[in-house]
């Protein structure tokens, strides 16, 4: 079966592509050539056994929101884990990834699929890692042949897309503990295959069979997530030696992929300073084209603990007005615990208005409507239209309504009560449109 690249190359629009084309409004002349290109991808497994809301991920089309969920190795709930798919169905995550490692994975992975019928992500070696654990005992007595198996029962079971840590060889990771890192190797994944190449004096499987790997991915259509399995984890790290390598080999390994009909997008940190946000996206991009980025964040400072989700927003917003297409949530219990379903939500609406920030830099005339109909709705005091236009109505409509609001439209909130600008001064409550610009009328 064909991937959407080989269809988009071949001038073939899928059922896939024209769901985007409408939900993104565009053409499908224009869509398929950046399919084709490998600046706009559909991740969508070809054996994926739910029928899906396949999301596009690309340049020129709105910033896209991933959520994180999953079990670890101290609290394996799957009801807990169900509970926070739904919650993301509800808030509007474009797509969700199982990150589970502790439990029966492959079990808790096709249960989440059912619950979460979106773009559905993984990242294969954490089913490696809990495999070295329950046959192995030691999960770094994995084999290569455990890693590759992995990777493929991902795709078989139909995930959409996979993080593969394969930009992290052995020489870099023999580079990792004379290199002055203050916060270390954070990735899992990045951390595991570092130390099974070090144990074993082998190159990271995921690089020696990734020719296999290819086959795979194409066979199912899964879209490679290149991982950065040596992104920041402090500030102090950002851009250093190790990150910027890996983000090169990867550039090539994109290349080789496209050369597949392989789809692609790629992975970026992590922790980064203010003042470097915009610009790890210019140098991202400059290595690896137009092919769509991928950020954790970044976080902007790293004493945020408990409000983690805020400090990283910060960072989303900057990183999608520069070009990041799909935004990894974070929430407020990040470096300190699993999330629960209030924290899956936190960090959702935290990046929905982060990536919409993005938008009204990056494609501002097609998401604008929204700004608009929300601020005529401020000025006719038309509570039921802002709150309903609200990110999240249910928790807007609770705040309005606490104690000494008058119910009903075209009245004050307790904020300004009798002071309220549009009570004060009526007039402002209707406008007319000339010469594209607002004008009051007397």
């Amino acid at each position: 079966m064909a991937t959407q690249m080989t269809s988009a190359r071949r001038g073939v629009a899928t059922d896939e592509m024209k769901q985007v084309a409408k939900d993104e409004d565009v053409s499908l002349e224009w869509l398929i050539p950046k399919i084709a290109k490998g600046s706009i991808i559909i991740p969508s497994n070809n054996v994926r056994p739910q029928k899906i809301h396949n999301v596009g991920i690309g340049k020129g089309l709105k910033t896209k929101v991933n959520v994180n969920i999953g079990t670890s190795t101290l609290n394996v709930n799957l009801d807990e884990e169900v509970e926070k798919a739904k919650v993301a169905i509800k808030y509007h995550a474009d797509t969700i990834m199982d990150l589970s490692d502790g439990g029966d994975v492959k079990e808790i992975r096709r249960t989440l699929m059912d619950a979460a019928p979106i773009t559905f992500g993984t990242v294969p070696i954490y089913e490696a890692y809990n495999y070295g654990v329950e046959v192995h005992k030691n999960p770094l007595n994995l084999t290569e042949d455990d890693y590759i198996k992995a990777f493929e029962n991902n795709a078989k079971d139909g995930v959409d897309y996979t993080t593969v840590h394969c930009g992290i060889t052995k020489d870099i990771a023999k580079r990792i503990l004379k290199v002055q890192r203050y916060g270390g190797v954070v990735s899992k994944g990045g951390t595991i295959t570092a130390a099974w190449m070090l144990k074993h004096d082998k190159e990271n499987p995921y690089i020696t069979h990734y020719d296999y790997m290819m086959e795979i991915a194409k066979k199912y259509d899964v879209t490679f997530s290149l991982g950065d399995a040596l992104r920041p984890g402090s500030i102090l790290d950002s851009h250093d030696e190790l990150q910027v390598q890996e983000m090169i080999n990867i550039s090539r390994l994109t290349k080789r992929a496209h050369e597949q009909d392989i789809q692609v997008m790629v992975e970026g940190p992590g922790h980064v300073p203010l003042n470097e946000v915009a610009a790890n996206v210019r140098l991202a991009k400059s290595l690896i084209g137009d092919v769509p980025y991928y950020v954790l964040g970044p976080l902007v400072t790293d004493v945020a603990s408990g409000h983690d989700h805020i400090a990283s927003a910060i960072g989303a917003a900057v990183s999608a007005s520069e070009g990041v297409d799909l935004l990894c949530y974070l929430t407020p219990s990040e470096h300190l615990a699993l999330p629960n379903a209030d924290e899956v939500k936190a960090g959702l609406i935290a990046y929905r208005i982060a990536a919409h920030a993005g938008d009204l830099v990056k494609i501002r005339d097609k998401v604008i409507k929204w700004d608009m109909e929300m601020t005529e709705a401020r000025r006719t005091l038309d509570w039921e239209k802002q709150l309903a236009l609200s990110i999240d109505p249910e928790e807007a409509a609770k705040i309005h309504s606490r104690t000494g609001q008058h119910p009903g439209n075209n009245v004050p909130c307790t904020m300004c009560g009798g002071a309220c600008v549009y009570m004060m001064l009526p007039q402002q409550k209707k406008y007319e449109k000339e010469n594209e610009n607002l004008q009051q009328v007397e």
